[in-house]
């Protein structure tokens, strides 16, 4: 009997159900189809609902699975048969408003692909292993923003002096080399 709650995966999917980011934290789903096949049946069982102001619930294939859609973004976490949804649920508001944070709002397909980096920098601070770290939505964004900046940030958000700096020193590292 396991002690403390865990997550099976995290999913996040556009509006016509592709994949935008996932992780998986159990061997439930061992190849890339099993885990493409679980994603179409999540996506069509929750597609038709009104998920938008609060978090809904299902039970699919055995797991239970917390669904909430915001703007054209469709988050989901999946726990099993005898996970606590509030807890999942939890973890679901806690990955949808760190997002929106990290987004400043726009939370859509593009900004998100845009932003791959942060969003997975998300799910780092929110689950590892399965294991619940972090809800917060603030101290979450909190980190992966600090993360960020300590990387050097994304090319998109630096002045065209820091990019010309960063791009000389690729340069300089690539002929060291």
């Amino acid at each position: 009997m396991e002690l403390c709650p865990s997550v099976k995966n995290v999913l996040l999917l556009d509006s016509e159900g592709n994949r935008v980011a996932a992780k998986y934290y159990c061997d439930d789903w061992p190849t890339n189809s099993a885990k493409e096949a679980f994603e179409k049946a999540v996506f069509t069982k929750t597609q038709k609902t009104n998920a938008r102001t609060e978090a809904e619930i299902a039970m699919i294939e055995n797991n239970v699975v917390v669904y909430k859609f915001v703007q054209s973004l469709h988050f989901f976490v999946t726990g099993g048969e005898d996970e606590n949804e509030l807890i999942l649920a939890t973890v679901l508001q806690g990955f949808c408003d760190a997002v929106g944070l990290l987004l400043r709002g726009h939370v859509d397909r593009r900004e998100a692909l845009e932003n791959l980096d942060l969003i997975l920098m998300c799910l780092d601070e929110i689950v590892d292993g399965g294991i619940i770290l972090e809800t917060d939505p603030n101290v979450i964004a909190g980190k992966v923003a600090s993360q960020s900046v300590d990387a050097g940030g994304p090319l998109s958000e630096q002045t065209i002096s820091q990019a010309l700096a960063t791009a000389r020193e690729h340069l300089t590292r690539s002929l060291l080399n």
